[in-house]
């Protein structure tokens, strides 16, 4: 077993899933990857299954009823990564919007001594390939609006590819964590902060899925906006504590 795991979650990811664990396993560094499934129709959990047979002691999959939300899905492999010897724990997307030859150095931030370290598209600029000039001005305002609300020192707060260190996510209590979309990787990364945990941003290039179809919704971004405001509140309030042990 590696130290090392990648939480990739799925709905409807037949056209990306098996690219992208073979891609992980034949990095140079050991990574074991858990899949999240939430009942995609169309097969994804039967791909997974299948290569489950070929990669026996490095692919896990955990299926869930349907599809419940990104937060949900991230919580639910953290708490097995937990349960298990895992060191760092990281966050993917299916899609290959995050480059998986990343993982590495989002590794090495960590064993460097960072707490956490995000794969930001807005650290150097704006490294965003694809997207529609529409959407790459609201991710990259969005994150402007949470420094904002927030004053958290990170440039790329939507981020979702990230590399957590196993204490990070011991301390947080998960439980507490409220957020289902996108808000979810605000309210981690915010919570951490607030907690004293040391982040890092690693520039990265993101790129725009090119099969598939995206998950975002005018709901999730909705949550986003109203839940800021909240985490704000949340913390100069004193309501973000570590978890009792």
């Amino acid at each position: 077993m590696s130290e090392n795991v990648v939480i990739i979650p799925t709905y409807n990811e037949k056209e990306n899933i098996e690219k992208i664990i073979r891609y992980v396993f034949n990095l140079s560094m050991p990574f074991d990857i858990l899949i999240v499934e939430d009942n995609s129709p169309d097969g994804t959990a039967d791909i997974v299954r299948e290569l489950m047979k070929e990669f026996p002691d490095r692919l896990f999959m955990e299926e869930r009823k349907g599809k419940l939300g990104l937060g949900t899905a991230y919580i639910h492999g953290f708490k097995w990564a937990l349960a298990r010897e895992y060191e760092y724990v990281f966050e993917m997307d299916a899609d290959f919007s995050h480059n998986p030859d990343d993982l590495i150095r989002l590794h090495d931030a960590c064993a460097e001594g960072a707490d956490l370290s995000i794969g930001s598209r807005y650290i150097t600029g704006v490294n965003v390939v694809n997207w529609p000039m529409g959407r790459v001005l609201m991710s990259y305002y969005a994150s402007a609006y949470v420094r904002f609300v927030t004053r958290i020192k990170v440039r790329d707060t939507t981020a979702g590819f990230v590399c957590y260190k196993r204490k990070v996510l011991e301390t947080i209590d998960l439980d507490r964590i409220k957020f289902v979309g996108y808000a979810f990787q605000i309210e981690m990364k915010y919570t951490a902060w607030k907690l004293g945990f040391k982040i890092q941003e690693v520039p990265i290039i993101f790129t725009d899925r090119a099969e598939g179809t995206s998950k975002m919704s005018k709901g999730i971004f909705k949550e986003a906006v109203f839940g800021v405001i909240n985490l704000r509140w949340r913390g100069m309030t004193g309501k973000i504590k570590p978890k009792k042990s």
